[in-house]
């Protein structure tokens, strides 16, 4: 069973125009609301996460998460956990509010996605590249391989339902498996296929979205599929696509209620709106000519959308029109001013004059006490399954000002501690007086704990592959600069472009130094100097011209003599 946020809205419930832009000053790659939309973190290139408080449109945290760009990201369900995957095959788990990572997995291939389980805190789901899904344990950092229908074809997404009960699996053949989670066991599978029985390659599952090769969006109903059991031919509830212009999907999901699907062009940055119980479009957004879109995301609880294209995250949201009749029924708006007649009673707070009839119905309604104290759940931030909401939840996060120079430092040794000694990591002591900067008291402070790296180990994974987001790999050797000296270069050429000429009488030296060898008492410097800036590769200079040597002239049968020459 598929389970939705309950929300009640007004009218419709989707975007219609562009709410501004999130510049997360690295370009960004990748982002995802919390389970209650308050924070958005963005994955950026430069393997930084960034963390928006939503509300107020400011950055909260930035987390200096990998070395190499950030493909996906993914909260836990409380919000204090988040997982991300980078480009260098690198699985970290992070704690929101320290900004530390506790655990790090390393995987034999590029991850494509990866997904926190919905329910349960100890699970994650990592989709690698050429590989079958992989279920991780975060507690005892074990893995499970979940099954595939073809060993052949290891070119699988998958993905969890609603409340985490099932993972649903598909391969470039188009065939959907439906496995438990707890056992793995397949439960259900379907072949999806064409109008011409060709299969299409699945190329991503969101909670039984559906996105294959033939431009096709699909919509599953979870029930139907389990109800038709292995080998079933359930049909779609919708099938969405651009007929006009035959536009391929690059990411698509569904918006916090259920009733809406987005997809974001792989083509350009362009958003399609779909409505699900209909299957009509009824909204598309266009954003800058020429962007191509990287990702897409539908607030859990509101109608608006964050895309990202170009590196910047753009945010999608209704007009907002104000309409006070909502706080006054009975509000007019005035193209001029009106002369009001003030009752002689109108203002005062109990009218003498005014007999009370009876209160009955909406009037006794108002003289009833008012409970101002307890708090009622918010019914968008509970599941049908559930009757509170989860109090230990990260919904903000703090933000304290960052002082550069402070007078005092509260959280350092105090004054008469400034002679004692107090260890340093490699072992030794120092005294206190005789630095220059004074190190902060790790009193009270608990040391940062090395975060447990473990590696996957996959069998029959190829290692060589490139992420998709550098590459394609057979081009990923023309474009990625070759490390060392070029190919070719014989000597220090090309690191070192300036070559001395030898004067009359210098000696060159195997590697292209010259040394003075004249009569002159700088010689040996010159040389020294000479060979010191070709081993230290600075060709930004040339080095000093050499000084006045003394030459012997030929003897004559006349004279002998000797002549300067520069």
């Amino acid at each position: 069973m598929i389970c939705y946020f309950s929300i009640e809205s007004f009218g419709q419930n989707y975007p219609e125009e562009a709410d501004g832009t999130l510049d997360c000053i690295s370009m960004a790659l990748t982002c995802t609301f919390n389970r209650w939309g308050t924070l958005l973190a963005v994955g950026c290139n430069d393997g930084r996460i960034v963390i928006w408080d939503f509300l107020t449109r400011g950055i909260a945290k930035i987390i200096s998460a990998h070395i190499h760009p950030v493909c996906s990201l993914c909260w836990s369900r409380d919000g204090h956990k988040l997982v991300s995957a980078s480009t260098d095959n690198i699985v970290s788990l992070w704690d929101v509010l320290t900004g530390d990572c506790d655990q790090r997995f390393r995987f034999p291939s590029p991850i494509l996605k990866l997904q926190y389980h919905p329910r349960d805190l100890d699970k994650v789901l990592v989709c690698p590249m050429k590989s079958a899904p992989v279920l991780l344990t975060l507690s005892d950092s074990k893995h499970v391989v979940l099954p595939v229908d073809d060993d052949s074809d290891l070119n699988v997404v998958a993905a969890f339902d609603r409340r985490g009960e099932y993972i649903y699996t598909g391969n470039a053949k188009g065939k959907i498996l439906v496995l438990n989670t707890d056992t793995q066991d397949l439960v259900a599978s379907f072949r999806v296929t064409t109008g011409t029985s060709n299969t299409t390659a699945i190329k991503s599952i969101e909670f039984c979205v559906l996105v294959n090769a033939e431009r096709i969006i699909r919509v599953y109903d979870g029930r139907e599929i389990l109800t038709c059991g292995r080998d079933g031919e359930p049909e779609p509830m919708q099938k969405l696509q651009d007929l006009v212009n035959r536009t391929p999907w690059k990411r698509c999901c569904f918006s916090g209620d259920g009733e809406y699907i987005v997809a974001g062009s792989a083509r350009q940055h362009a958003l399609y709106i779909w409505e699900k119980s209909i299957g009509n479009l009824v909204k598309i957004l266009h954003g800058t000519r020429g962007e191509l879109l990287l990702d897409v995301a539908w607030h859990p609880v509101r109608p608006i959308i964050a895309s990202i294209s170009s590196g910047v995250v753009s945010i999608w949201a209704q007009n907002q029109v104000e309409n006070w009749s909502a706080f006054a029924p009975d509000f007019k708006e005035l193209d001029e001013n009106v002369e009001y007649e003030e009752r002689e009673s109108e203002f005062d707070i109990e009218d003498e004059d005014k007999s009370e009839p009876e209160q009955t119905g909406a009037d006794a309604a108002e003289d009833e006490e008012v409970d101002v104290t307890s708090v009622d759940p918010i019914v968008a931030f509970c599941s049908s399954d559930e009757e509170l909401e989860d109090f230990k939840a990260l919904l903000y996060l703090p933000i304290a000002p960052e002082v550069e120079d402070p007078e005092e430092n509260p959280f350092g040794p105090p004054p008469d501690a400034a002679g004692q000694t107090t260890p340093v990591e490699d072992g030794s002591a120092h005294t206190g007086s005789g630095d220059k900067k004074r190190q902060p008291s790790s009193e009270g402070v608990p040391p940062k704990k090395k975060a447990r790296t473990t590696t996957i180990e996959l069998q029959g994974v190829p290692s060589d592959e490139v992420h998709p987001l550098l590459g394609v790999k057979g081009d990923s050797k023309s474009k990625k600069k070759t490390a060392g000296r070029p190919k070719g270069s014989k000597g220090k050429e090309k690191d070192f472009p300036f070559r001395p000429k030898p004067y009359r009488g210098d000696r060159v030296y195997p590697d292209g130094a010259v040394a003075g060898g004249g009569a002159g008492g700088g010689g040996g410097m010159k040389a020294m100097l000479i060979l010191l800036a070709t081993t230290l590769h600075q060709p930004s200079a040339p080095p000093p011209p050499p000084p006045p040597q003394l030459i012997p002239r030929p003897s004559t049968p006349a004279h002998h003599s000797l002549t300067t020459r520069l």
